[in-house]
């Protein structure tokens, strides 16, 4: 993002300033960048603009609150100036990017202001509340819920051992819910009912319950600042930092009981509310009673960052990382996020390797480039870092952890086909009717359907995670292709788990597919077929399951047809 640039001496800590433009407020921070990766607080601005006002009903930015918004926004970026700062960075959420005038109002902050904002997505905006929780607290470990309540919306990220699994982005803001199911004055049994019952049926509409229960919720956003500041000035505990403190759900549930029955007026007299929040208070903590009670929470941890901190978080790193920024080592940087999700890495590697050869193999008479052999490589190693979530539906997750990993030294669209290619190595084949799949290019998406099919191919060679097979061996011919599988003895699970996953490379390849092994000695080969050394004894033991060394050709056989019913061996 382009934006106006101030001299800074390159000796100091660089100053930075970044503004947050949202549906209640406009927020701006200037600090200076410390080398350990944070900041130090240089000055605070907000402005309560409520740009989002009305939006629900009109679409449209409320017109008294842009020409209030500009003027703040000029203000603000003076303030910048004067402590001149080596970057400006502004964003814009919900209401800028819902609305239909929001590219208007951004080309009069250019034009008037000298200021680019960046509108930024609800996945974005989650991200960047993440990246502050990340920085701020400990979550080595542990499987948590962060939730940023905004004027016009609420994103809430559900994250393992501080990798991302879902973000889901919902229409609850604390200015919407108000206009919608009031909140701005007091509520009567009935319209309290309405409003918890609006806020639940649009949070079941917009998530989906995880399969792990979050041990803490992490809240960011003014709505959470606010309820931590009214319970402990009622605690007489005003003087203790608001970040990390904690609040039960009883205690949010009573609050919200108590001040929604208050007028306006009695509200403004409750102590730690801010005067801008009284008529958003209600809704903004019926928000938070809902979410808690959706995902089985009984404590909230207040952050008190927000998406600027995180903004500014990132920008503190780019302004030091910037210059003479190593090379990221992609191969290393994915085998640490796999040994965090606690992957099985043998297996992985080997499928890794064999899905490698494959596409050389095929390369030549498919298309297949560099690239694709790549991104094989590495979804294969990261095809089952979902077991960090859950066994069951392991792929999903996984297809969601990569989506968000944001590894060093990959581009968006990068890890956007690697998830695919992973999501797709068991279990459904792509549809239309995904939504990460339909939203591809239709190039993309027959990709993805070659690699995973390769893939699925590649992992089926080590169905037995016994690492049995040493390579594979591809044979063209006109109308099918013969792989066969290199082994000192015969990998009879690993050709069952191919040829079970044969079904997909064959409709996506259009070619029929032949499985077959090849002993890698001439001894493994007298094994099978004592034929082939006069009838000589071999001493190299028989095939596991095999009383005595059959033909060839019947344990090739049996091996590709056989199922057998041992339980573990389901995929």
């Amino acid at each position: 993002m382009e934006n106006k640039q101030y001299y800074l001496s390159p000796d100091l800590n660089p100053r930075l300033a970044a503004i947050d433009i949202g549906t209640n407020s406009i927020r701006l921070i200037v600090a200076e960048g410390l080398r350990d990766g944070k900041y130090r607080i240089l000055d605070d601005e907000k402005d309560a603009t409520r740009l989002g006002k009305n939006l629900s009903s009109t679409g449209r930015l409320d017109p008294g609150a842009v020409e209030a918004s500009i003027q703040a926004l000029r203000r603000m970026t003076q303030i910048a100036a004067g402590y001149q700062v080596r970057e400006v960075r502004a964003i814009a959420t919900c209401a800028v990017r819902e609305a239909v005038d929001g590219p208007e109002f951004c080309r009069r902050a250019l034009e008037e202001v000298g200021l680019t904002i960046d509108v930024v997505s609800a996945g974005e905006e989650a991200r960047l509340a993440f990246y502050g929780v990340l920085r701020a607290f400990d979550l080595e470990g542990k499987n948590v819920c962060v939730v940023d309540i905004g004027g016009g919306s609420t994103e809430i990220v559900l994250a393992s051992n501080k990798l991302i699994e879902a973000v889901y982005t919902t229409p609850l803001g604390t200015v919407r819910m108000s206009e919608l199911y009031g909140g701005g004055q007091t509520l009567t049994d009935e319209d309290s009912v309405k409003q918890m019952e609006g806020i639940d049926r649009l949070l079941r509409k917009h998530t989906r319950k995880p399969l792990f229960v979050p041990s803490m919720l992490i809240g960011s956003g003014g709505t959470f600042t606010s309820l931590a500041a009214i319970v402990m000035a009622s605690k007489g505990q005003s003087d203790l930092p608001v970040r990390g403190y904690q609040v039960t759900r009883a205690e949010v549930h009573h609050l919200w009981d108590r001040l929604r029955k208050l007028t306006p007026k009695a509200r403004r007299a409750v102590p730690g509310l801010s005067p801008d929040r009284v008529d958003i208070i209600v809704a903004g903590l019926a928000i938070i009673d809902a979410v808690m009670r959706r995902f089985q929470i009984n404590v909230v941890h207040v952050h008190a960052g927000g998406v600027r901190d995180g903004l500014l978080l990132t920008m503190v790193d780019d302004s030091l990382g910037g210059v003479g920024r190593t090379t990221h080592d992609r191969g290393a940087e994915i085998r640490r996020f796999a040994a965090r999700c606690g992957v099985d890495q043998p297996h992985c590697e080997q499928v890794a390797r064999l899905a490698v050869s494959l596409c050389e193999q095929l390369a030549e008479r498919f298309g297949l480039t560099p690239e694709d052999q790549a991104i094989v490589e590495a979804a294969a190693q990261l095809q089952d870092v979902g077991y960090l979530i859950n066994y069951d539906r392991h792929h999903k997750h996984s297809y969601h952890l990569i989506l968000n990993s944001r590894l060093p030294g990959f581009q968006p669209h990068e890890l956007e086909l690697i998830a695919n290619v992973v999501r797709y190595h068991r279990g459904s084949t792509p549809k239309k009717k995904h939504d990460n799949f339909r939203h591809l290019a239709r190039k993309d998406q027959q990709r993805v359907r070659q690699r995973a099919a390769i893939l699925r191919l590649a992992g089926g060679f080590d169905r037995s995670h016994s690492q049995q097979v040493q390579g594979v061996e591809v044979r063209h011919k006109a109308r099918e292709i013969e792989m066969r599988l290199v082994a000192d003895q015969l990998p009879d699970v690993d050709l069952w788990g191919a040829h079970r996953r044969s079904e997909f490379f064959e409709e996506v390849f259009r070619t029929k597919l032949k499985l077959d092994w090849r002993p890698t000695s001439e001894a493994a080969e007298a094994a099978v077929n004592p034929a082939a050394t006069n009838g000589a004894v071999s001493d190299i033991a028989p095939a596991p399951g095999v009383d005595k060394p059959p033909s060839a050709e019947s344990n090739r056989r049996t091996a590709v047809d056989a199922k057998p019913a041992a339980a573990e061996l389901q995929p």
